[in-house]
């Protein structure tokens, strides 16, 4: 029974952490205590290399951080956790290639000590310039290409409308209320008021030869 209750303190951390060289990364890890939080809680990151062999502590803490003075991560860790919310995180400055590897977050909350040991394994890869340039370029295609078809939409149907206005300004036809001509108005050429004009003359010429 005394076991059971011991085992009451649960550690969560990401199981797999993607990284590029020079660019920091964080290390996330909570926890969770049946018992209070005090100063006698304890944080301890310890590390594995990609290759293998024993776990290297590159981080303490207790009351305050202690980030390891020696060692590949010398100057490199920063604690970024609050005990008080159950945090207890960690961030890489300027992660190399050679940083790949194992990450173990281990909590100790007197009375709670047993836990979980959730591991986290550190992939860090190069951000090439090809991958930079592929993603920009995505980035500008989704961004234009809508712009890019609304344009030509609107030049096909502005087309169109030219052509079927242009068909229409003939005689016969009545010319729409956007339509514009450049040829001058000649009100004896017109197509109906023309022909009314030659109809009268015609009526007149005609009573000046018949007076009776």
């Amino acid at each position: 029974s005394g076991v059971c209750n011991a085992l009451s303190l649960e550690i969560k951390a990401s199981p797999k952490v993607r990284a590029f060289v020079g660019e920091q990364v964080l290390l996330k890890c909570s926890f969770k205590s049946s018992s209070p939080i005090t100063e006698s809680l304890l944080v301890d990151w310890t590390y594995r290399p990609l290759t293998g062999g024993p776990m290297e502590p590159i981080f303490h803490y207790q009351s305050v951080p202690h980030p390891t003075a020696a060692g590949k991560f010398k100057g490199r860790i920063s604690w970024l956790g609050n005990v008080a919310n159950g945090d207890a995180s960690i961030a890489i400055q300027n992660p190399v290639l050679s940083d790949n590897g194992t990450f173990i977050c281990s909590v100790k909350n007197p009375p709670d000590v047993y836990h979980n040991i959730p591991q986290t394994v550190l992939v860090v890869t190069e951000r090439g310039l090809a991958f930079q340039l592929t993603s920009a370029a995505l980035l500008s295609i989704l961004v234009f290409l809508p712009s890019v078809l609304v344009v030509i939409l609107l030049l096909v149907r502005m087309g169109r409308k030219f052509r079927v206005l242009k068909e229409k300004g003939k005689c016969g036809y009545k010319k729409s209320s956007i339509e514009v001509s450049d040829e001058p108005e000649d009100a004896g050429t017109g197509c109906c008021g023309g022909k009314i004009k030659e109809w009268c003359l015609n009526c007149v010429d005609t009573d000046e030869e018949d007076p009776y």
